[in-house]
């Protein structure tokens, strides 16, 4: 299990700092965000310290998303929320705080002032069926 001494996330999987867990799993936890955007916000991460989810193997992934999926529904019975949004901030440039793959359920109710993700974006492109085939063949799976 990779760890960075200087990364608050992994202070917190080694119990150096105190969290209220509200899940966890061999290869990840979960606990209430400590600055939350809504009562119930929570984080899922990793043990192991991995900055981007690129850069996560296959059982790390599929454990944080397995606690994703079984908590999603909790937050947002708990926080009495009809939705949640789920997020990932992947690198610096997407607004990624902590340089730690963390994964954001924050409950959704109707009036919280917060919109979908396609709000967070002002200047959209403007693209071509061409450079949309383009794009497609670059990120394509082969």
């Amino acid at each position: 299990m990779t760890h960075d001494d200087s990364c608050i996330f992994c202070k917190i999987v080694a119990g150096q700092l105190s969290v209220r867990v509200v899940g966890q799993n061999e290869k990840a936890v979960a606990f209430l965000d400590a600055f939350p955007l809504a009562a119930g916000h929570t984080l899922v991460v990793p043990r192991s310290h991995f900055e981007r989810v690129q850069d996560m193997g296959p059982q790390e992934s599929q454990a944080v998303f397995e606690l994703v999926r079984q908590l999603a529904g909790r937050v947002e019975s708990a926080a009495n929320a009809g939705a949640s949004t789920i997020a990932i901030h992947n690198g610096r440039e997407a607004g990624q705080e902590v340089p730690h793959v963390h994964v954001h359920i924050i409950p959704r109710k109707k009036g919280d002032g917060a919109g979908p993700v396609h709000s967070m974006f002002r200047n959209r492109p403007k693209l071509s069926a061409g450079d949309m085939d383009a794009l497609a063949a670059k990120i394509a799976l082969k």
